[in-house]
C-alpha cells in the first residue's frame, strides 16, 4: 500500500478538512481528493461521509486509522532506523511541546541543538500537555516536552525534569494584597482565573480547595498561561502561576497552607526504539534542568 495514500488520509483526519489537509501534506485539495479516491479504490470501500463542508469517518475509516498510523510509524521508523546506523545524528525529529514550556524553558535548549545537529529537521507542535501524551502513544511524535499526569500511562515512560512550583498572585492594586494575614479560606471571596479543568494544572488546584472544602470562585478559566498573567496583571483576578513568569506586573502573596507544585518533564512510547536525533536531544535536555537546579 502507497504510503503517501496513508498519508493523506492521516492528514485529512486529523484536519478534519482536505483543504487544510492539502496545505499540511503541501499539495492541491484536487490531489489530496484523488488520493483518498485511490486508496477507496484500493480498498473498494468508503472511507469519509462528506456532508456540506463535514467530513467524518466512516466505519470502514476507523478501522482504518489505527493501522495506517501503524503502518506509517513502522516504515518512519525503519527508516530511521538505517540511517542511525551510520551513527550520524540526522533526519527528521518530531516535537510535542506545551505552549509554556517552549516559552519558558526550551528556546536555549533548541538553538543549542539545532547548531549542533545541522542535518536534523525538527518538527515542532505545540499543543496542550494531556493532548500530547495521546499524540504520542499513537506515534505522531517521538517525545513530547510537557507537564506529567499524575498517573503512568501503561504505553509511555515519563522523565521528570523540572519541579514547577506554583505560586498565589494579583495585580499590585488588588484588594487582596492588602490583607495582612491570608487564609486558603480568604481565596473564595475573591474570582480565580485559572487553567480549565481539562488540564493537570486545572485539576490539581481545584483538588487541593476541595479537599479542605474550601471554596473556589473561578470567573475565567483558560489553558493558556500567558493570558490568565495578563487578566491578573490588570486585576480580573488572583491566580496560581509559575514562579519563573512572576514580574514587576504580578504582586506574589504568601498564604497559609498553600503550597503546589507539578512536575514537568518528557515521555516517549516505551516501545518505541529512539532515534539519535532523539537521543541527543533528550542529552542535552536533561543537561539543561540540571544546570538550573
Amino acid at each position: 500500500m502507497d504510503t503517501q495514500l496513508l498519508d493523506a488520509f492521516i492528514a485529512v483526519v486529523e484536519s478534519g478538512s482536505f483543504s487544510v489537509a492539502a496545505e499540511r501534506v503541501h499539495l492541491t485539495q484536487p490531489a489530496v481528493s484523488k488520493r483518498i479516491a485511490l486508496l477507496e479504490q484500493q480498498l473498494d470501500c468508503k472511507l469519509f461521509d462528506r456532508i456540506a463542508r463535514n467530513v467524518s469517518l466512516t466505519e470502514a475509516g476507523e478501522a482504518l486509522l489505527p493501522r495506517a498510523r501503524n503502518i506509517l510509524l513502522d516504515v518512519a521508523e525503519t527508516r530511521q532506523s538505517i540511517r542511525d546506523l551510520s551513527g550520524t545524528v540526522a533526519g527528521t525529529l518530531r516535537l510535542a511541546i506545551s505552549h509554556h514550556i517552549g516559552l519558558h524553558r526550551l528556546p536555549s535548549v533548541l538553538k543549542e541543538f539545532t547548531t549542533r545537529h545541522p542535518n536534523v529537521r525538527v518538527d515542532i507542535d505545540f499543543m496542550e500537555s494531556e493532548t500530547a501524551y495521546e499524540a504520542v502513544r499513537q506515534g505522531r511524535f517521538e517525545i513530547a516536552v510537557i507537564t506529567l499526569a499524575p498517573e503512568q500511562h501503561p504505553s509511555l515512560q515519563a522523565f521528570p525534569l523540572w519541579l514547577d512550583h506554583l505560586q498565589l498572585v494579583v495585580a499590585p492594586d488588588h484588594p487582596l494584597s492588602e490583607v495582612a494575614r491570608l487564609d486558603v479560606a480568604d481565596l473564595g471571596h475573591y474570582p480565580a482565573i485559572l487553567p480549565d479543568l481539562s488540564t493537570y494544572t486545572g485539576r490539581k488546584i481545584k483538588q487541593f480547595f476541595d479537599q479542605r472544602d474550601c471554596k473556589l470562585s473561578t470567573s475565567i478559566a483558560t489553558n493558556y498561561l500567558e493570558t490568565i498573567k495578563m487578566m491578573v496583571s490588570v486585576g480580573l483576578g488572583w491566580s496560581m502561576l509559575p514562579a519563573i513568569m512572576i514580574d514587576d506586573s504580578l504582586r506574589q502573596l504568601n498564604c497559609k497552607g498553600l503550597a503546589l507544585e507539578r512536575t514537568l518533564g518528557y515521555i516517549h512510547h516505551q516501545n518505541r526504539s529512539l532515534s539519535n536525533a532523539a537521543k541527543a536531544f533528550i542529552e542535552l535536555l536533561c543537561h539543561s534542568s540540571s544546570a538550573e537546579q
